[in-house]
């Protein structure tokens, strides 16, 4: 999986002289018994090598460990926190800066990552400079777009969107088990404080038994086509 990382030399970025770069945010937490800790990287990743065939763009390695503190009770689940994130996206775009790239958009794989949105405000107060992609309307867009079954609420973690999505570009890394996976915990009213494990004893909530590889590359083509109004708005056109 080596184009997860750029491959570009500081000739090819020189050439390319973009103004926009994107940061993906990914994490490192369980996905159930059938998808990789590193599952939100790899969406995180897909969504910018996407975006990156489409605008002429400029592609960061990405964060790999985030916020993942809800799903804590699980082996394996490995966090950072929010104060640590935030200080190094802003030490990222500081250092972008420095070489004329003013404006960064991070890939966000991680719903958790609440803080993002903090970064992107405080940074923005005095014009556009840090933005986060996809948002809720964006994904939205993109399961209807792509023919979803399940809805944005119930398909919170390990089901039908991220299992299709890796369908899509990585199929490798499924391991067995999907088919029987889904959990459905639509009532979720204090998962902030007592975290994933009182709702899932699996640490599904969702359902992945519907997740297809044409799902995963129709909300990929759709997130692409979303990105379109946010680089202009990045750009200031």
């Amino acid at each position: 999986m080596i184009d997860l990382i750029t491959m570009a030399t500081a000739k090819d970025e020189a050439d390319r002289d973009a103004s926009v770069a994107l940061l993906p945010v990914g994490s490192f937490e369980q996905h159930g018994d059938y998808l990789p800790l590193a599952t939100d990287t790899i969406v995180a990743c897909a969504i910018a090598q996407e975006l990156a065939r489409a605008y002429p763009v400029m592609v960061l390695p990405p964060i790999t460990i985030s916020c993942s503190h809800e799903h804590a009770a699980w082996r394996g689940t490995v966090s950072i926190s929010a104060r640590t994130l935030h200080q190094v996206i802003t030490d990222i775009a500081d250092s972008l800066a420095a070489s004329s790239v003013h404006r960064l958009v991070l890939i966000n794989g991680h719903g958790g990552n609440y803080v993002l949105s903090h970064v992107a405000q405080e940074a923005s107060v005095h014009g556009p400079r840090i933005a986060v992609f996809p948002l809720a309307h964006d994904w939205q867009r993109a399961r209807s777009d792509a023919g979803l079954e399940s809805s944005f609420h119930e398909d919170m973690h390990a089901g039908e969107i991220e299992t299709s999505i890796l369908l899509a570009v990585y199929p490798d890394v499924i391991r067995p088990g999907k088919e029987t996976a889904d959990w459905t915990a639509d009532d979720r009213p204090q998962l902030l404080t007592l975290g994933m494990a009182a709702y899932t004893k699996t640490g599904v909530i969702g359902r992945p038994s519907l997740g297809t590889k044409d799902k995963g590359s129709a909300v990929l083509q759709s997130l692409t086509t979303s990105f379109q109004p946010l680089l202009n708005v990045m750009l200031g056109s």
